[in-house]
């Protein structure tokens, strides 16, 4: 009696207990869950963070709580008189004033060469000997025209004198004027030749001739050598350069002809002196832009009495425009979207916008940049974490 009573218990025991089960399963699965998790929910809710940013159309804003905000510094655009400079290319070059190229005055053979290149000559100085047929007969043409005009003058004189005892015609005395004239005529072709080979007080007869330099200078270019023949008189035998006072030659380019003023100061320097600056100034602005290159000649000028100026040394020409009110940013407001130049403006609290700036020139730790006006704000760092 006692095991069977026991058994009955333990059984309506299980059966009370899975009872309970079932009852705690059926809860479980049709009550909502947020009614057993709103504390959790809550806590949760106040605990989450602020976005980092929000965009709105073309602006971002950045929320309060947001991290970015204490990586961000935000600033006005400073405006400053600033003098913008460009940097050219540039060469030096001889002065054209002080160029002489020197030409045969007649055609013949080189007999003598008495100089080489790069030599330094004085006005004067025997230069080259020319062998030349043509400066022959050019001599024979001068005695030829001489002694004509001394035969035709004693016609002269005798028909003169004849005419005025009566014993010539009038018709006879004209013709010896004439014959006078026409020689004097020669004589005068026949120097003015021999002056422009040479001094014709020295020349009688000769073949050779001795070019002379024109100028004090150093030779820059020698086209001949002895031996050589030359039939062609516009050809150059040499180049004589005076160089005491040279040119550097930049080619500036047709954007910035605006930063070229006549007589406005310069900056040049050369690569074969790179710890040194000459200053100059402007002196020639060619008037013809180059079709090729879009670029125009701006040459300046430097005495050159120790030549420290080399012909065709490479060198750099730094202009400067006027002064005058510029926009100038820190370099860390530029980012860079697309290889093009942008910065943030504060439009609001804490809103911003991108906007395209296009940057001139870097000065003294500042970027000059077009797009902005004074008075605006902008992001000067951490504009990174809004350049997506």
């Amino acid at each position: 009696m006692n095991r069977f009573s026991l058994s009955r218990r333990q059984i309506f025991s299980a059966a009370t207990a899975g009872a309970l089960v079932l009852f705690g399963a059926l809860i479980y699965r049709f009550v909502p869950e947020k009614s057993f998790s709103r504390q959790e929910t809550v806590q949760a809710q106040e605990g989450r963070r602020a976005p980092p940013l929000v965009r709105k159309g073309k602006a971002i804003f950045i929320p309060e709580g947001s991290p970015y905000r204490s990586h961000i510094a935000v600033a006005p655009v400073e405006i400053r008189n600033v003098s913008l400079s460009r940097i050219v290319p540039g060469a030096v070059e001889a002065d054209p004033a002080r160029t002489v190229r020197v030409l045969a005055p007649v055609n013949g053979r080189v007999g003598e060469l008495n100089v080489e290149l790069g030599d330094n000559v004085k006005k004067g100085q025997p230069l080259a000997t020319i062998d030349s047929g043509d400066l022959a007969q050019a001599v024979a043409d001068a005695e030829k025209a001489r002694a004509t005009a001394k035969l035709t003058k004693s016609a002269l004189d005798r028909a003169t004198g004849l005419n005025k005892a009566g014993g010539l015609a009038l018709r006879d005395l004209e013709q010896a004027q004439n014959d006078f004239l026409q020689a004097t005529s020669e004589l005068k072709r026949a120097e003015a030749r021999l002056d422009v080979i040479g001094d014709n007080s020295k020349l009688t007869g000769q073949r050779k001739i001795t070019l002379n330099a024109p100028i004090d200078g150093t030779i820059t270019a020698l086209d001949t050598a002895p031996g050589d023949f030359i039939d062609n008189t516009t050809s150059p035998m040499m180049t004589i350069s005076n160089l005491d006072r040279v040119w550097v030659t930049a080619s500036v380019q047709e954007k910035d002809l605006s930063f070229v003023q006549k007589g406005e100061r310069v900056e040049v320097s050369l690569v074969a002196y790179p710890h040194e600056v000459f200053a100059g100034k402007v002196e020639i602005i060619s008037q013809l832009l180059e079709a090729d290159t879009r670029r125009n000649k701006v040459r300046i000028a430097f005495d050159n009495p120790n030549g420290m100026f080399k012909l065709n040394m490479f060198a750099t020409v730094r202009f400067f425009s006027p002064p005058s009110q510029r926009v100038v940013i820190p370099p860390s407001a530029l980012m860079m979207v697309n290889d093009a130049s942008n910065v943030f403006v504060e439009v609001a609290p804490w809103t911003f916008e991108r906007r395209p700036v296009d940057p001139e020139a870097d000065i003294n730790g500042g970027a000059v940049v077009v797009g902005l006006t004074a008075g605006q704000r902008i992001v000067v760092r951490g504009g990174v974490l809004l350049n997506d």
